[in-house]
């Protein structure tokens, strides 16, 4: 879904309105004082707004106070409800309250066959080890923040090649263990991108960032890359042959970070790309989700570049 930026201009003082077919309906305005949302607006998307900084936008059950960037995010999650009500608060008082309508998915259900086990599951002592140490990386990784002054203009396609599978499809993993020859079976959403290439096509940075991760042999990803674009949104790349960048590295767009590779837990070369949004104001880390990288290409984020016009 493409929906471009809608301008909310809103007086001070109390203002109600609803997102409906691409529009916004205003019940007054004020050229004084400037509000802005956009985004894609639909379950596994992204609302983006602007407003003053010092500002408060409280939604469900995020507040945050608006940076010095004048930026917020708010994710949606792959079963967000269908109505979104956001309240922007300005010096104490409640100024105004918009509700969005969100569009919902109809993600698949796939089969995948012919897996080895052991790459489904952790099964031995040293796998379980292995997988013990990598998720202790991806949780300390996860739980830093770089916080960035302008938000990215737009989003780009992080390497070649064609789109091999979506974010969201219910995917049921069956094989047999390589070790022990025993079945197995689990169920999980894909919560990526997927884009198949051949090993060693260069992946490069969707957007500007601050590398958090860099590791090439966790045990279920592989080589591994975290890019924190800031406003709460990390990139990971997965499944890489090789990594060409470290932790700490602050990156542009198109900067190499490494290659499409087939580690991990894969069925052949490709490039698993997902983004997570991350709750700022929130130390509860289980609280984050995965959106739909799709839905950040589709959008021309221009207007919420630095500089704005209003």
């Amino acid at each position: 879904m493409n929906l471009r930026f809608r301008r909310l201009v809103l007086a001070v003082f109390l203002a109600y309105g609803m997102y409906a077919s691409g529009h916004f309906q205003i019940a007054a305005a004020d050229p004084a004082d400037a509000f802005e949302c956009g985004g894609a607006l639909s379950q596994g998307g992204l609302l983006i707004c602007r407003s003053e900084p010092g500002d408060v936008i409280s939604a469900n059950d995020y507040r945050v106070e608006v940076p010095s960037s004048g930026i917020i995010t708010l994710g949606l999650s792959r079963n967000a409800p269908d109505k979104l009500s956001v309240k922007l608060i300005r010096t104490g008082e409640e100024v105004a309250t918009y509700d969005f309508s969100i569009t919902p998915r109809n993600d698949p259900t796939r089969i995948v066959s012919g897996l080895d086990c052991d790459k489904v599951d952790a099964r031995s002592d040293a796998q379980k080890a292995h997988a013990g140490r990598s998720w202790q990386k991806k949780v300390a990784a996860f739980a830093v923040f770089e916080f960035a002054d302008a938000f990215p203009k737009r989003f780009e396609r992080p390497s070649e090649g064609r789109m091999s599978s979506p974010f969201g499809p219910v995917r049921t993993y069956r094989g047999v263990s390589a070790e022990t020859g025993e079945p197995c079976s689990r169920e999980s959403v894909h919560r990526g991108y997927d884009i198949a290439a051949p090993i060693g096509t260069p992946i490069r940075a969707p957007a500007p960032g601050t590398v958090l991760l860099a590791e090439d042999d966790l045990y279920y990803e592989g080589g591994t890359v975290f890019l924190d674009h800031g406003f709460g949104l990390v990139s990971v790349f997965i499944h890489m042959s090789s990594v060409e960048v470290s932790a700490g590295d602050r990156v542009d767009t198109s900067t190499l970070l490494g290659a499409v590779g087939n580690t991990g837990r894969t069925t052949g070369p490709h490039l698993h790309w997902a983004v997570k949004w991350r709750n700022i104001v929130s130390s509860d880390r289980s609280a984050d989700f995965y959106i739909d990288p799709a839905l950040l290409l589709d959008l021309d984020l221009t207007e919420f570049s630095p500089s704005p016009t209003y």
